[in-house]
Order: C-alpha cells, then structure tokens, then sequence
C-alpha cells in the first residue's frame, strides 16, 4: 500500500514526557528551522506540514514515578494519531518528528484505521519492552511493551487504537537493540519476537537492512521507528541517550543512510518515524541537523521520485 502520490504529511511531535529530562521538546522545530521541509521539497515531496502537537517539557512528577507524565504522553501519542491516520486516509506518507520515543504509539494507532495489516521495523539501541514496573519511572522505555499490551502496560497507552493489542509480536521487528534488560530478554524469546542485532547490522548493513526489508514484504503498511540513540554518540552527538558513546557501540551516521535508503524503498514504506534527538547536546547544531536533514533527504528522494 504504498501512498498514491508524493504527498507527505509532516508533522511535529514537541514532547520529553517520557522522557529523563528535557531537552528533546526541542527537536521539531530544529528540524524546521534548518530547513528540513524545504530540502524534502527540492527532492519531489508535496509537503503538508500539519505543525506540532502539544508542547510538553519533562518535569518530575512525583506523585506518579513509575510512569511519569503519564497524561501528557497519552495526549501526544493520541494527537499524533490523529495526524497520521488523516494521512494513511488520504493516501500519503507521514513523517513524525519527534520528540521522546512515546510518540512512536500515536503513529502505530494511526496507522489501524482499517483492516490493512502493519508491521513495525523498531530501530533503537534499547528494545523498549519495559512495563512501568521495571522502567524506572520513564515511559519511553516502554512503548514496544505497551503496542504488544504485555502484562503489567498501562490502559491509557494500550488502548490508543481501534485495537488492543496495537501488534501482535510477530508485528515488530527490533533493529540494532543492544542495551536489553533481563526482563525484555525473556520477553523477547518467549514470544518469538525478529531481532537484528547491533553486531550483524555492524558487520553488513545493506544485507541487515535487506533482512528486515525481506521481513516486512507482507505487510500492507511499513513503519520505520529510529531513535536516534542508535547511533554511536561520539560520533555524532546529539541524541538523548548517551550511554553509547565509543565507535562500535551504535552506528554511524553513514551506515544508517545506508540503512533508510533499503527500508524506505520498500513499496509497502508509509510512515517514518525519527525519536530522540536533543538539540542541546549537539556542539553544533547547525552542522549536526545538516547531516541528519541532508541524510534523510537522501533516503526519502527516490520514494518521491518513484512516486511522481
């Protein structure tokens, strides 16, 4: 079901309510103010620019710290979905802009407006199959675990769509996952859930992008989730996560515009999701979000092109 047109809605998702602390409210706009929506013009893209959902900054929230923040992440993650199912109805494709990773459950509801069947490629160092009892209080550990309504996933993010479970786990694909807890592991092997290690994607990723690519052929709807704490953050920092911060422990910059150019040709591509980015951690913002728009506008030019 790829979009009829080279129409792609683009929307911004300025939230860090689930995230640790603030900083990635920040990153739609940066996007914007260095000139992502032009750069997607220039390559063939009609852009409707839907704007940004609700504004939320990280605060603590004491009161409820086993998921903090709990009302502000449903609020975007339920706008958000409301954008991308517009667009899945009008036959275009979506760019969300994040924002923490949370938002990634707004998209996945959008996307089950009908009967189509969706699969979820998740590109993230962290597998995010926590439940708020072993999340440590940030919710954006948990959004795969509340997609697949595991036990112990709150009601008020398991229930955004027209179905619950959101994705079965044969649905999800964990692209690059390295940082998984105890628990995620049993998760993991006791429901069969595809993982492309960190180590087979490093060692070839253009067959690795291939492997996940060739996974999610039979899926009426694609999504591409990337948050950007994938990458190894020495390299390039400017994602939210710094925990991987040596050559090895993420990928570069390079190896995931390899990565994009396979996934989003896939004929069946329809949403692209891009998480966890902190402005404030870039040396220099400038030049960080020119590589990250000018990668990205790489790999989105020939699906505008092929749909033209």
């Amino acid at each position: 079901m790829r979009a009829t047109s080279n129409r792609l809605t683009v929307i911004g998702a300025p939230t860090s309510a689930g995230a640790y602390a603030p900083g990635q409210e920040k990153a739609p706009e940066a996007f914007r103010r260095h000139g992502l929506i032009p750069a997607l013009e220039r390559v063939g893209w009609q852009i409707r620019d839907m704007g940004d959902v609700c504004y939320f900054r990280w605060r603590p929230d004491p009161g409820n710290p086993k998921s903090m923040n709990l009302g502000a992440v449903r609020e975007a993650a339920r706008a958000v979905s409301q954008h991308v199912a517009r667009a899945m109805a009008d036959g275009e494709a979506a760019l969300v802009l994040g924002g923490d990773c949370t938002i990634g459950l707004g998209v996945v509801a959008g996307t089950l407006v009908d009967d189509a069947s969706v699969g979820l490629i998740y590109v993230d160092g962290d597998a995010d199959l926590n439940v708020p009892e072993t999340a440590e209080g940030s919710l954006d550990w948990t959004g795969i675990a509340h997609m697949l309504d595991l036990p112990g996933a709150l009601p008020e993010l398991s229930d955004l769509a027209s179905r619950r479970p959101m994705l079965g786990p044969s649905e999800v694909l964990l692209f690059g996952a390295h940082e998984i807890t105890a628990p995620e592991s049993r998760t993991i092997a006791s429901n069969n859930i595809r993982h492309i290690a960190l180590a087979e994607i490093k060692a070839d990723p253009g067959a690795a992008a291939e492997q996940a690519r060739a996974w999610g052929r039979r899926f009426d709807r694609l999504l591409v989730h990337i948050d950007i704490d994938v990458l190894a953050f020495t390299s390039f920092p400017v994602a939210e996560n710094v925990r991987y911060g040596a050559r090895g422990t993420g990928l570069e910059l390079e190896e995931l515009g390899n990565i994009l150019d396979i996934l989003l040709a896939a004929p069946n591509w329809r949403a692209l999701t891009v998480a966890e980015l902190n402005p404030d951690h870039a040396p220099d913002e400038t030049a960080a979000f020119g590589r990250l728009i000018a990668m990205l506008t790489q790999a989105l030019a020939p699906v505008a092109a092929a749909d033209r």
